[in-house]
């Protein structure tokens, strides 16, 4: 079958069929009837089914996933019409809703699609991608929930509901896995009642695969995952009137290198030139930290998350009730990674970002039972903070770079333009001092003409291992009250009205400095040229110009390369003050028992930010020379209009439909764009997003269920200089389809679930790749950080004997071994060096399965 053929078939299917909202295995009504399973959901903090939730709702039971493979959110997220999930690593995830993508990882931004653990925030980007192990089930509710989840709620919350302590009963399981690439994964449960009122439950899972792209230069391959995760979950209820959980969380990511893969250069030996491969990001790359760099740091992750969390309910009578959740979380990850996506250490970064939480939320539930329901609450969140970024340069391949000699061409290496050049080469001041008068006169338009002995003088003075660290931080206090109501006004239509407010206090701070010496060369160079200096020029010319202290008798400033240091690298800080309202109205009709439409309007609303950004001068060197900039960039809004069709029990109760169109228009849009190594906030003005998503679930027979979603989005710029873009990371389609097939067999069942998902093409900056909008040291000038439409075809095959209390598994990922990326450009792009990272190949093993 075609590409063509397949993505209309699959688009077909998913008109038909459409998306999934809670599979589950069917159930017998009656005899010779087959009914689909229904999920309890909290969404509006009290428990419903789906069908009364007047919004876009997914919901998943932790069975299911179990079931279809799903271990993390970057599954979830192929199986969730309108949300999508992008996992460069453990510690660099972006979340995607409806167009929207939540993944930056500077302390003062503020995510716009929230992500929660039993109500409680774990939305910042380096602390939110956790392990989906021993869960009850996942809520992802689409569209602006700031009144029901609070502020960064945008567009969309993702909410992990936990398996609990329970007193039912003792139980345990063990599972483990083994597979290919040196897949190996095993995990246990234990729930326990300790006595009549008191319960515990300990859960755990190491799950790990070998990297998927070669290291060429030797170690552990790039894209390799190893984490641990375990909970703690203690319950006791002395009364049916009040429970109160404490959960511990405990995740540990150790994951190999990320694989940026420039697709201009092939991956080669540094030290003698030879070629190790092809530019293609699935084949092996050649990746290495720079000499020395934070001591000898491998490429790779090392992240911990630690969580504690309090839930405490008091039934005070029978139609109110109080619900205090107490949370407190940390999180450290060190990752390096060399973003030049080349052999040659042209630049090594590392990120130490660390983050401390603390929340508390009081809520009170109203319900008696009539047509009156409400809850008001007041919440408060603090939060402290930091971003810390080395950046190592050789500057001597950063100046072979900036000029267009990387292979050597001018030495007479021979090499193609896409081979780079042995490291020695760059050692040579006969050449790299040519390069620099080169790179004088192009600067300087010509004004400034080298001699040769100055030029090699300079060039002897490059460094190969510069650098430079910028830090960024924030500290965040922020309260807020909510109210909301729903109020039947007949007894088929629902109103509803919820109202935030929301009064934040944020203090914003950056660092920058350089060091291992007083400045950068190739950046006094650049500096000199650029304002016609011959006497800046002639004083770096003076042996070890990189390390003279500033002074009268040496008057060239701390010149960095992309960082401007602050004034004695000391943090600079500014304070803002920020408050809004947020609300919702929602509208609800029962056609019959198991039917409703529904139509809902909201306000989103993403705080206002306090963006810092480096000095563009350094200090003495111009009258604002150190001080670095803050911007404030005003709330982004988003007013959400959406209408939705929910069936529970059509086709004699087999099939569950629901449909939902939406409207988005955004002002004051924030959007990153890239300042040197670094990412700054800014204000992309107008933007707009409308679509529709399906999502069924049909079981013709006791024996089978089919499951299906689609989604289509169009989020466009509307103004400034990304008019017309696309959205980052947003599909304009998604589709999943799949089937879970139950056979007797051998004296027990077989379970086949084959499973199919695809996504239309993505850009992966709002830039679009554009050559015009590029920027940087070296502008790209190539637009190819695109991916095409693909589609990942899984299967899952399970035996369980009769009355066993084993079952035994095998399971086959990305089978069709399709080859496609997941990002594109990133920091590399500032040099021109847009690089590439490959997504999973083909995996496949079996799994053993123990239960008590």
């Amino acid at each position: 079958m075609t590409a063509t053929r397949t993505k209309s078939w699959l688009l077909a299917t998913a008109g038909l069929a459409a998306c999934l909202s809670t599979p589950a295995l069917a159930q017998q009504a009656e005899p010779g009837v087959t009914t689909v399973d229904e999920i309890i959901v909290t969404l509006q903090k009290r428990e419903q089914s789906i069908i009364e939730v007047p919004t876009a709702l997914t919901a998943y039971s932790g069975e299911f996933l179990n079931e279809i493979g799903v271990e993390d959110f970057n599954a979830l997220g192929l199986f969730t019409p309108g949300f999508d999930v992008q996992d460069q690593s453990p510690n660099n995830p972006g979340f995607v809703m409806r167009g929207i993508t939540s993944d930056s990882g500077e302390a003062y931004i503020e995510p716009r699609v929230s992500v929660f653990q039993d109500g409680v925030s774990i939305s910042k980007a380096r602390g939110s991608y956790v392990e989906l192990f021993d869960i009850e089930r996942v809520e992802i509710a689409k569209g602006p929930q700031s009144t029901l989840f609070g502020r960064g709620a945008l567009i969309g919350a993702v909410n992990i509901i936990q398996n609990k302590a329970s007193l039912a009963g003792f139980e345990a399981e063990l599972e483990g896995q083994a597979g290919s690439r040196g897949v190996l994964q095993f995990g246990s449960v234990v729930n326990a009642p300790l006595s009549d009122t008191l319960a515990a439950r300990l859960s755990f899972r190491h799950r790990q695969r070998d990297g998927s792209v070669e290291n060429a230069l030797g170690g552990e391959d790039f894209n390799g995952v190893d984490t641990s995760a375990a909970r703690l979950s203690l319950l006791w209820q002395p009364a049916d009137s009040f429970r109160a959980d404490l959960i511990l969380n405990y995740q540990r990511d150790g994951s190999t290198g990320t694989s940026f893969k420039a697709r201009s250069f092939l991956p080669t030996d540094p030290a003698t030139g030879a070629v190790l491969g092809s530019s293609d990001p699935w084949e092996p790359a050649a990746l290495r930290a720079g000499q020395n760099f934070v001591d000898g740091s491998r490429l790779g992750l090392d992240r911990q998350v630690h969580g504690a969390t309090a839930i405490l309910r008091w039934d005070l009578s029978d139609s109110v009730s109080l619900t205090s959740i107490t949370a407190a979380r940390t999180f450290d990850s060190v990752e390096v990674f060399d973003p030049d996506g080349i052999s040659l250490p042209i630049l090594t970064i590392a990120e130490d970002a660390t983050g401390d939480q603390f929340s508390q939320e009081l809520r009170l539930n109203y319900d008696a039972g009539g047509r009156f329901r409400a809850f008001v609450g007041a919440g408060y969140f603090e939060e402290d903070g930091s971003q810390r970024l080395p950046l190592q340069w050789d500057e001597r391949a950063t100046l072979a770079l900036l000029t267009g000699q990387l292979n050597g061409a001018a030495a007479g290496t021979g090499f193609a333009a896409n081979r780079p050049a042995p490291l020695g080469l760059f050692g040579n001041t006969a050449f790299t001092g040519a390069l620099v008068q080169g790179l004088v006169a192009a600067s300087s338009g010509n004004t400034i003409l080298l001699p040769s002995a100055q030029a090699q003088a300079i060039a002897a003075n490059l460094r190969s291992g510069y650098t430079e660290i910028v830090t960024n931080s924030a500290d965040l206090q922020s309260f807020d009250v909510f109210a909301d109501v729903s109020f039947d006004v007949t007894d088929r239509l629902e109103v509803g009205a919820g109202v935030r407010f929301t009064s934040d206090e944020k203090t914003s701070g950056i660092a920058a400095a350089v060091t291992g010496g007083q400045r950068s060369v190739l950046g006094s160079v650049l500096a000199a040229a650029s304002i016609r200096s011959a006497s800046l020029l002639g004083a770096l010319a003076a042996p070890n110009a990189g390390l003279i202290p500033f002074g009268a008798t040496y008057p060239v400033p701390t010149f960095g390369l992309f960082i401007q240091p602050t004034t004695g690298g000391a943090v600079q800080t500014q304070s803002l003050e920020d408050d809004g309202f947020t609300w919702r109205l929602t509208a609800r009709y029962e056609l019959d028992a198991n039917t409703s439409v529904y139509a809902n309007y909201a306000r989103g609303r993403r705080p206002a930010v306090l963006s810092p950004s480096v000095p563009t001068a350094p200090p003495l060197a111009a009258p604002t020379g150190g001080q670095a900039t803050f911007r404030v960039v005003d709330e982004e809004t988003v007013d959400s209009f959406e209408v939705g069709y929910k069936a529970a029990n059509l086709l004699d109760g087999t099939l569950r439909f629901e449909t939902a169109a939406f409207y988005y228009g955004y002002e004051n849009f924030q959007t990153q764009i890239q300042q040197g190594a670094v990412f700054i906030t800014t204000n992309a003005g107008e933007a707009t997003s409308y679509g529709v998503e399906l999502q069924t679930v049909w079981t013709p027979l006791d024996m089978l269920d089919v499951f299906a979603t689609y989604a289509y989005n169009r989020s466009r710029f509307d103004v400034g200089r990304f008019d017309g873009n696309r959205f980052r990371l947003s599909p304009d389609h998604q589709v999943s389809v799949g089937t879970s097939a139950r056979f007797a067999l051998a004296g027990g069942e077989l379970r086949v679930t084959p499973t199919y998902t695809w996504q239309s093409e993505v850009f992966f900056d709002d830039n679009n790749d554009i050559p015009a909008l590029q920027g940087g040291l070296v502008p790209d000038r190539v637009q190819d950080e695109v991916q095409d439409g693909y589609g990942l075809l899984n299967l899952r095959l399970a035996f369980t004997p009769a009355d066993a209390n084993w079952s035994v598994e095998a399971f086959g990922n990305n089978l069709l071994d399709e080859q496609y990326f997941k990002d594109a450009g990133n920091t590399g792009d500032a040099l021109g060096l847009a690089t590439f990272i490959a997504g999973a190949p083909t995996t496949w093993g079996v799994g053993l399965t123990l239960r008590y």
